[in-house]
C-alpha cells in the first residue's frame, strides 16, 4: 500500500488514497505513521475517501491519533494529490470535512501540479459555548487567563475547532515550550484547545507560532491562522487581510464583509513510499463507517 508525505508551510502530513473506502484507522495505526523515529513522521494522517456529495472526504487524525474537525493545511495536500494524479479536474474542489463542506480553489505552477490553494474556510466562530470556553458573556475576545505565572489577556475563536490566542509583545521571550501544553488543557476548555502565541507586526501582518492540541509544537496550522486573523482584527490590531508568518512559512488571510474566512498557502509533496505489510495488515481490518458530525 503506497503512501505520499506532504506539506503545508511546514506543517506535514501522510496522505493515504482509500476511494474504495475499505481502510480502518486506529489511534494506534495513525501513532505508529506519525512517529518521527519509528515511523514515516508527520503532524497527522489524512485517509482520502468518497465525499459523498462533495467530491472527496478528508478523514483526518492528528499524531496523537484522535480525529479532528479540519485541518487547513491538510486539506491543500489532499486537493494537490487528487488534481496532481488526474482524479480531479477543474480549479473549485469541494471536500467534505467533519466541520462541513469546504470550497477549495486550485492554482497551478508552470508545470501543471498544484502549488498553493485557496480555501473557503467558512465562518468564525465567536459564540462562547459553541468554541466551547467556560465563562460568562456571549463571546469571548478579552479572557483573562493565568499560566504558570503569566497572566494572558486571551482571546478565543472557533473555525470549527478550537482555537486560544495569547497576544504577546516579543514572541522570541515567551517561554512557549513550557506555556504551550498548559494552555492546551487549561480548565477553561472543556474540548481542549490549540494556543497561538501571537505578536502583531503591522496593521496586515502577525508573527505565530503554535501548539496544537494531541501534536505539540506544529509548523504552521491553517485554521490557526485564520482565527488568529479574526482575533486579530475583533481586537483592533489588524484589518481584515493579513499575512500570518509561521515557523513553516506564510499563510495569507481574508476575512471577507460576508463572514466567510478565506486561506491561501503553499502545498509541497515530499516522497512517496510503501507501507510495512504489517501496518497495511492493520488498516485492512474492518472499518466503521466515519462520522461527519
Amino acid at each position: 500500500m503506497e503512501f505520499t508525505k506532504s506539506h503545508g508551510a511546514g506543517n506535514d502530513f501522510v496522505l493515504i488514497e482509500d476511494l474504495g473506502d475499505r481502510l480502518r484507522l486506529t489511534p494506534d495505526v495513525v501513532r505508529a505513521l506519525c512517529d518521527r523515529h519509528k515511523g514515516v513522521g508527520a503532524d497527522g494522517v489524512i485517509r482520502i475517501a468518497p465525499g459523498g456529495d462533495a467530491d472527496f472526504f478528508m478523514d483526518y487524525y492528528n499524531a496523537g491519533g484522535d480525529v479532528a474537525e479540519m485541518c487547513g493545511n491538510g486539506i491543500r495536500c489532499l486537493a494537490k494529490w487528487v488534481a496532481d494524479r488526474q482524479l480531479f479536474h477543474g480549479e473549485t474542489m469541494r471536500v467534505l470535512t467533519r466541520a462541513g463542506v469546504k470550497e477549495l480553489t486550485l492554482q497551478f505552477a508552470s508545470n501543471g501540479s498544484v502549488n498553493r490553494v485557496r480555501v473557503d474556510m467558512g465562518r468564525p466562530i465567536l459564540e462562547r459555548g459553541l468554541i466551547p470556553i467556560l465563562g460568562d458573556g456571549a463571546d469571548a475576545m478579552h479572557e483573562p487567563l493565568s499560566v504558570d505565572g503569566f497572566e494572558f489577556d486571551a482571546a478565543a475563536v472557533s473555525m470549527g475547532n478550537p482555537h486560544c490566542l495569547l497576544f504577546v509583545d516579543d514572541l522570541d521571550g515567551v517561554p512557549f515550550e513550557r506555556l504551550g501544553p498548559l494552555v492546551e488543557a487549561h480548565s477553561l476548555f472543556p474540548a481542549h484547545v490549540n494556543a497561538e502565541f501571537v505578536q502583531v507586526l503591522s496593521e496586515d501582518s502577525v508573527r505565530v507560532r503554535v501548539y496544537e492540541r494531541g501534536v505539540g509544537e506544529t509548523q504552521a496550522c491553517g485554521t490557526g491562522a485564520c482565527a488568529v486573523a479574526v482575533g486579530s482584527h475583533l481586537r483592533g490590531y489588524t484589518g481584515r487581510r493579513v499575512a500570518v508568518h509561521l515557523p513553516g512559512g506564510t499563510l495569507d488571510i481574508e476575512w471577507a464583509e460576508d463572514d466567510r474566512v478565506f486561506m491561501t498557502g503553499p502545498v509541497e509533496e515530499v516522497f512517496h513510499g510503501t507501507l510495512d505489510e504489517q501496518l497495511e495488515h492493520k488498516l485492512l481490518g474492518r472499518r466503521e463507517p466515519a462520522s461527519t458530525k
